[in-house]
């Protein structure tokens, strides 16, 4: 018997410049925003849509699905954002971090706990602020450390033998 698909409902209050649902396979933590889940499946959603319902497969779900929104005029303290996972019969529902996007989840759960505290402190770049306040990069992290999010093709990231040691990236 297959497994239900995962639907997700948008409702937002203001529009929104941008607004993008992944599902994250790897990570690619050389860097920052949607380039940080790699190479991701990228499901269609209209940032002007003040309703809209998305239906996603079970089958070989993604490490995670991660919402983002853009709001417009752009403020970054309003950006959206919200990661999720399978999980068949549960529902949810409620904010996507900010006021203004809810949403509403079924056979999915919010993925929580993560965010600038899952950064490393040997992390390369985490002194960057475009970097350490990139939620997507917090929860690339995330996923590298409590999912085990395999690199995204072609990065050659390996995490240092010493922490406390700079790091180094070769690229081929």
């Amino acid at each position: 018997m297959p497994q239900p698909p995962v639907r997700v409902g948008i409702n937002s209050a203001a529009p929104y410049l941008i607004m993008w649902l992944v599902g994250v396979r790897n990570v690619n933590l050389d860097r920052h925003c949607l380039e940080s889940f790699g190479v991701s499946d990228r499901h269609p959603v209209n940032p002007r849509a003040p309703r809209q319902s998305i239906t996603l497969p079970a089958e070989d779900p993604p490490l995670a699905w991660y919402l983002c929104a853009l709001p417009h005029p752009w403020d970054w303290s309003k950006n959206a954002h919200l990661p999720f996972e399978y999980a068949e019969g549960h529902q949810w529902e409620g904010p996507a971090m900010v006021r203004g996007l809810k949403v509403t989840l079924e056979n999915a759960r919010p993925v929580t706990g993560w965010g600038e505290q899952s950064i490393p402190a040997w992390a390369r770049k985490r002194d960057s602020w475009r970097y350490r306040t990139c939620r997507n990069w917090q929860f690339a992290w995330w996923l590298r450390t409590n999912r085990e999010a395999p690199d995204a093709p072609p990065s050659t990231w390996q995490p240092p033998e010493d922490p406390n040691a700079p790091q180094q990236l070769t690229f081929p």
